[in-house]
């Protein structure tokens, strides 16, 4: 079988309402050398027979925790760029003919832009468009960071930078992409857009959910560390 140029990561606990759309996105891409990998953590729903319709790689960890799940799945992952995305991620039909004219040689990793897929007012719009450009600043003066959700990174410079740190229950994302950006170029590739839920934002409601956003990066800069409570 001939090896895949991209491997989709997707660590998922109950997630029955989102995934299914999440891994049709990936099936329907008009690129197709990729695998989907999903490390589930004993999900009680449907999570798994759903997945199972889409893949035959899925592994089951105990331990909490993304960058666990996602080290996991990288350990197998057979593409040369490793994309994590969460189990409510939704791509466009392009998005991995798009990523591959754009990820060269000296870039180790990148994000992208994040829109809304269920938006119904102003406030699910404004919360993906703050984010966008915040880190979209912060990345262009040379402080890199992620938008969580979704990202990709060179499977060598990923195994190289050690992959995610398993202490970090959060600021994972972070963390990761600082010492990426170390080997080679850590970029935020604004004309690629990747599609999330905006069920966080109304759980939490928007200004909460800026503010854990804006508290959790903080700590991360500061300290180098994450938020004890966040979940």
């Amino acid at each position: 079988m001939k090896k895949p140029k991209f491997s989709f990561i997707i660590p998922s606990l109950n997630e029955e309402k989102y995934i299914e759309n999440c891994l049709k996105s990936i099936k329907n891409q008009t690129h197709n050398s990729h695998e989907i990998i999903v490390i589930d953590s004993y999900s009680r729903d449907k999570t798994v027979k759903i997945a199972k319709k889409y893949t035959k790689k899925i592994i089951f960890e105990k331990k909490k925790g993304p960058g666990i799940a996602r080290n996991m799945g990288a350990k197998i992952a057979k593409g040369n760029i490793l994309i994590f995305a969460d189990s409510d991620v939704i791509f466009e039909k392009d998005f991995l003919e798009r990523l591959g004219k754009k990820f060269r040689k000296n870039i180790g990793g990148c994000i992208f832009r994040l829109a809304a897929c269920d938006a119904e007012n102003y406030t699910d719009y404004a919360s993906y468009r703050y984010v966008n450009l915040i880190v979209k600043f912060l990345i262009k003066i040379g402080i890199v960071m992620t938008a969580g959700s979704c990202f990709a990174f060179d499977r060598k410079t990923f195994r190289e930078a050690g992959g995610y740190n398993p202490e970090f229950i959060t600021n994972e994302d972070h963390e990761l992409a600082s010492r990426i950006n170390k080997i080679k170029r850590f970029r935020y590739f604004g004309d690629i857009k990747v599609f999330v839920s905006t069920r966080r934002v109304r759980k939490l409601g928007f200004w909460k959910s800026l503010k854990i956003y804006f508290k959790s990066t903080v700590v991360f800069f500061l300290n180098r560390s994450y938020l004890r409570h966040y979940w």
